[in-house]
């Protein structure tokens, strides 16, 4: 069955946030199937409204729309970003932590590759700090094994000095 398209503006605004109604609800209530929510819900979402899951919270949002959001509030201000926070249920901060996210999403390559070179440099510095300790060990011991050889030498020598 054919809905009109204000009906269906209508069931997807009960999907928005704030006080967004689980799909099986809303298709229990509205008698449409829970396929069809779906499906209007994704048709939406191309469109770039933000219609997120309501069983989860804005921290269980997914990127997609938390992406969403970031763009609907790009251009407001503080009164208006207060507004269209207390309407969706989240934080200004919420919004700030996750437009941070979106401006650091590109960065994760030249970040990654700060990680790993720190990375090569530590190890760099851990190697030469061993090898340094072995180099040190290997002396004691060349030490040790001449200072046996010497004394076995001159115990073959002069006599274990026990004899006398």
């Amino acid at each position: 069955m054919a809905h009109s398209t204000e009906r269906r503006a209508a069931v997807l605004r009960k999907l928005e946030p704030p006080n967004a109604v689980p799909v099986r609800q809303l298709a229990k209530e509205e008698g449409i199937s829970a396929a069809t929510l779906h499906a209007w819900r994704r048709d939406a979402r191309s469109q770039g409204r933000l219609l997120p899951d309501a069983d989860a919270g804005p921290e269980g949002w997914t990127s997609r729309d938390k992406f969403a959001a970031v763009l609907e509030t790009a251009a407001l201000n503080e009164a208006d970003l207060a507004a269209y926070c207390r309407q969706r249920g989240l934080y200004p901060e919420q919004i700030q932590a996750w437009r941070a996210a979106c401006e650091q999403a590109n960065d994760w390559e030249r970040a990654s590759s700060q990680r790993l070179g720190q990375a090569t440099r530590d190890e760099k510095k851990r190697v030469k700090a061993l090898e340094r300790d072995l180099a040190r060990k290997e002396k004691a011991l060349a030490e040790a094994a001449a200072l046996l050889v010497l004394r076995k030498n001159a115990a073959a020598i002069w006599g274990d000095g026990e004899d006398a």
